[in-house]
């Protein structure tokens, strides 16, 4: 378990990792499911049979009847992989952060093990996390999370989405599973707050350029040496 003290206040990068390295998600209707998770449960309000209760509403529609939505915490930004998951996330009251990771993981594992005919959770362990306490720091997971992460799934891998940046810039523009299109968009989104975010990369031209930059850095020092590991929270 890697979580370190954290406060209302504090930024936290946390990441949680299928056991044994297996997929968290197996099939599209899983995939799908995720970024509902993110809305629905992240709520002070929680409806044990939420997924029941939506099932015929709107994208992100929440039932009259339901009270006024309170974030447990503010998502600033996420990206799902096949066996993983990123989310940069702001402590706005407390225990907020841990008590939505609980509801997401423990819906999860439920609904997979549901699903599959298996048991156990599909998580390796508790989650880890990193408290984010500098600008730098911030600016890098942006990338990270958003762009990084994402270009893993390009086709080929990393090398070749910074051998063909442009076009797999645009392929990244419309993976579903990830904050970064409604980010470079400037979208409103029923799941994050980037508003911080936002802040810091007020020129998309410029965050694009940077990305390119951070993802050259971080393949030229995926050897071990790279300085922001520990704050990436990579294997």
């Amino acid at each position: 378990m890697r979580v370190e003290p954290y406060g209302v206040g504090s930024i936290l990068h946390a990441t949680k990792r299928g056991t044994r390295g297996m997929d968290i998600v197996r099939d599209t209707p899983d995939w799908n499911r995720f970024p509902k998770l993110l809305f629905y449960l992240n709520d002070t309000f929680f409806d044990t049979n939420w997924q029941q209760t939506v099932a015929l509403l709107n994208p992100f529609e929440r039932p009259a009847d339901w009270p006024a939505r309170e974030p447990l915490a503010r998502i600033l930004a996420w990206t799902l992989l096949p066996n993983h998951f990123h989310l940069l996330l702001e402590e706005i009251r407390e225990g907020g952060i841990s008590k939505l990771m609980q509801r997401v993981c423990g819906s999860m594992s439920a609904y997979s093990n549901a699903k599959y005919h298996e048991r156990g959770s599909i998580f390796q362990g508790a989650y880890r996390s990193r408290t984010v306490s500098e600008d730098s720091h911030l600016r890098y997971l942006t990338f990270y999370i958003q762009v990084k992460n994402v270009l893993e799934m390009y086709p080929g891998g990393l090398k070749r989405a910074l051998d063909r940046f442009d076009e797999a810039w645009e392929w990244a523009m419309h993976y579903k599973f990830s904050s970064l299109p409604a980010f470079i968009a400037h979208a409103n989104s029923p799941i994050t707050e980037p508003e911080l975010l936002w802040d810091l990369y007020p020129d998309m031209d410029a965050f694009k350029q940077e990305a390119r930059e951070l993802l050259a850095a971080h393949i030229a020092h995926h050897a071990g040496d790279d300085p922001f590991a520990l704050l990436a929270l990579e294997s």
